[in-house]
């Protein structure tokens, strides 16, 4: 029987069709799509009819006359019917673990207010017993005008610990109870790349900020495997509906990676992973390269460290101190000479690294740091000559900085939401003057870089349409752009394909197998309801994805 998948506005529907047509002159394909624009991400053949996939991979990419020869009795015949398919999207940044915690969590996203932040807490503590956790507020909008504080969750629950996670996960509120299980005092110090803020009269307010979360956080009970297993079979799921392929899992427990591979070969993980590991599991990272190929569904070769915090919670590490904090500048997190060590230990093994780093200062020592440690080991004492070194956010950049990507070959990872969120409180944290260098994905693209564009879920939502139109309008979701968002540099939507296809590929050595729609590639498709090249700029966030292929097979489809 012929099988044909009718790609409509509702839904997927299998239809039957008759038997007894002549004989392809090539052997039948798997699955073949057509009816839709379909866009390559190939320069020299950017949009083509037909797409013909077999065992997993793409064996045709042409018109659909030519096509129809690679349709046999067995092949699914899947009709876009107006959708465009895209190569598959990748995050190049995601916590794959926290998307499933999201979704089993107290989420605090959208939270609008102090009060509602109170109410939201006292109801899930109603009815449960044990330490109160969540994640996802940011004050920034709030009429309160400031942090939440200790005493707001006492007026709540007082008994037991609370423990709210702000959106960027580097910094945190805790209640009184918190403080006191987690020894935190009034006469407790700032630790290493950490802050304890205090009020007036030298007691702890509640906000803990990046190393200082630590003690509190130990507080909430770690999932075991089988609850690590379901919460990142959640979170891949979660991801394929936003239409991303694969995502690069940043920040990953070592401990996690035989889990992912065991979900993949049950089916179970929807997208492909490309691991950064905890700089404190370098030895395993390093002792496996060997077993990975670039085809694999989980792939662990890379380390990520930390240089400084966020912007939001005054962490991220400035040359200039903070506009509205004029007696801080920030966190380092992570002192040169161990920076060094490690660098120099990963050009030797192979290691890839992936450095967090926000602030301009952040940025201008990681940088610094990376131009050290080439200069001390040369590409012919490397295990990898080109090693690809990514810095993880590049938020803030002095321009002087911007140039030194290219230069060193080292990738920018960023995060386009960040900037439409980011960007309604990034004057009052920088002044105008530093927002030169903010998100600044037009003039890296123009010196040279490569930009692996992500999301950072759960600290964004993590949509696919999000961040292209983040990326291409550089407006928040209504519309709004306000001074200082330098709409200059928005990118084309063709840098924008590039940024979530072929240069997450080309970051994580994989740009022969995918980023885009060529002969030979793995067959991952995401596929939209409207065609993101081409609709206007205002219908670019009302996108949605209705279909999402990995390896030729249809992971996620729309319902309905």
């Amino acid at each position: 029987m012929l099988r044909t998948l009718v790609l409509g506005a509702s839904a997927l529907t299998l239809m039957a069709c008759g038997e007894g047509d002549e004989a392809p002159a090539v052997t039948p394909a798997d699955s073949v799509f057509f009816g839709g624009p379909i866009h390559t991400g190939v320069e020299a053949l950017p949009t083509v009819e037909f797409v013909a996939v077999d065992e997993g991979r793409i064996v045709f990419v042409g018109s659909s006359e030519e096509g129809a020869a690679f349709v046999g009795g067995e092949t699914v015949e899947i009709d876009l019917a107006g959708a465009a398919m895209f190569p598959g999207f990748t995050d190049a940044h995601a916590h794959l673990m926290g998307i499933g915690q999201r979704e089993r969590s107290l989420n605090l996203e959208g939270v609008a207010s102090i009060a509602e932040l109170r109410a939201r807490v006292a109801a899930a503590a109603e009815g449960t017993e044990g330490v109160v956790a969540g994640r996802g507020w940011i004050e920034t909008h709030w009429p309160e005008g400031r942090f939440p504080t200790r005493e707001d969750l006492d007026a709540v629950v007082p008994d037991r610990p609370v423990i709210l996670v702000r959106a960027d996960g580097h910094a945190l509120v805790a209640n009184s109870a918190a403080l006191e299980a987690a020894g935190i005092t009034a006469d407790t110090p700032d630790p290493e790349g950490g802050e304890i803020l205090k009020g007036p009269d030298g007691e702890p307010t509640g906000m803990l900020v990046d190393t200082a979360m630590n003690p509190v956080e130990a507080l909430i009970q770690a999932p075991g495997p089988a609850e690590r297993a379901e919460l990142l079979a959640l979170g891949s799921e979660v991801m394929a509906s936003y239409g991303w392929t694969g995502v690069h899992d940043m920040s990953v427990d070592y401990a996690n990676v035989p889990i992912m591979e065991q979900l993949a070969g049950e089916g179970r993980l929807k997208v492909r992973n490309y691991v950064s590991a905890n700089a404190t599991d370098y030895d395993a990272v390093a002792a496996s390269l060997d077993r990975y190929g670039p085809a694999d569904p989980v792939i662990a070769r890379a380390v990520k460290l930390y240089a400084d915090g966020a912007l939001g919670s005054r962490g991220a590490a400035l040359i200039e101190p903070y506009h509205d904090a004029p007696g801080s500048r920030g966190l380092v997190l992570v002192e040169e000479a161990d920076a060094l060590a490690l660098m120099e230990a990963a050009l030797a093994d192979g290691v890839q690294l992936a450095v967090h780093a926000i602030g301009d200062r952040g940025n201008r020592l990681v940088l610094d740091w990376m131009e050290a440690a080439f200069a001390a080991v040369p590409p012919e004492q490397r295990a990898v000559a080109e090693p690809r070194w990514r810095i993880e956010h590049a938020q803030i950049l002095d321009p002087a900085d911007i140039a030194r990507f290219a230069e060193l070959g080292v990738i920018a990872s960023m995060q386009p939401s960040h900037a439409i969120g980011d960007l309604h409180f990034a004057p009052d944290r920088l002044g105008m003057d530093r927002l030169q260098g903010a998100y600044a994905w037009r003039a890296l693209i123009d010196e040279g870089a490569v930009i692996a564009g992500g999301s950072d879920a759960p600290v964004e939502r993590g949509e696919a349409r999000i961040e292209f139109y983040a990326a291409t309008v550089r407006r928040d979701l209504e519309g709004y752009a306000g001074e200082g968002w330098h709409p200059e540099q928005a990118v084309g939507r063709a840098e924008a394909l590039k940024m979530f296809t072929l240069w997450p590929a080309y970051a994580s050595f994989r740009e022969d197998e995918l980023g885009t729609i060529a002969l030979g590639k793995l067959a991952d498709f995401s596929i939209f309801d409207r065609d993101l090249m081409s609709v206007p700029d205002d219908e670019l966030a009302d996108a949605r994805p209705v279909m999402t292929v990995v390896g030729g097979e249809i992971v996620w489809r729309a319902e309905g």
